[in-house]
């Protein structure tokens, strides 16, 4: 199921009054709520078997940073534009292992050139980037799970 097909479902249930639908299959689980105000969509997809734990590690390290540099880099990063994860998934930076990086800091990028990609459900989806400028910061490592609307990277439009 990709996010067209969740987002239209979700539409459904919103138009047809239902006040909860939840839909399993084999990997994924989805559960809609439907209330006075809002619709709340729950997403649990199942971790693939076999994944090694090492991948983990990077995860919980990343989360662990000093808070204090947070304040200074959100003034210096504000005024670059964020690429960020269309959709839910892994993230890959190179088309394939043997080959280089899509894009590297000080790389120049162009409307419509890939700068990742995002496999979702075994489905591997090129990002494009939407705008020109040059690479200043990569936001998230190869082979990483990426979250819907998360930054992936950050261009200098100038």
């Amino acid at each position: 199921m990709d996010i067209k097909e969740i987002q239209n479902l979700i539409k459904f249930v919103a138009k047809s009054g239902a006040s909860e639908v939840k839909l399993e299959m084999e990997d994924v689980k989805i559960t809609i709520r439907t209330g006075s105000a809002k619709t709340e969509t729950t997403i649990v997809q199942a971790a693939p078997v076999g994944i090694p734990q090492a991948q983990a590690a990077p995860v919980a390290q990343t989360a662990t940073q000093p808070a204090e540099s947070a304040p200074a880099e959100a003034k210096e990063d504000a005024k670059y534009i964020t690429i960020k994860s269309p959709i839910i998934g892994t993230l890959y930076r190179k088309p394939s292992p043997d080959k280089p990086n899509f894009v590297e800091v000080g790389d120049d990028v162009k409307v419509g050139d890939a700068v990742c990609i995002i496999e979702a459900m075994k489905l591997f989806n090129e990002i494009e980037s939407e705008i020109s400028g040059k690479i200043v910061k990569v936001l998230v490592d190869d082979s990483s799970p990426v979250e819907f609307d998360q930054p992936l990277f950050l261009v200098d439009p100038s």
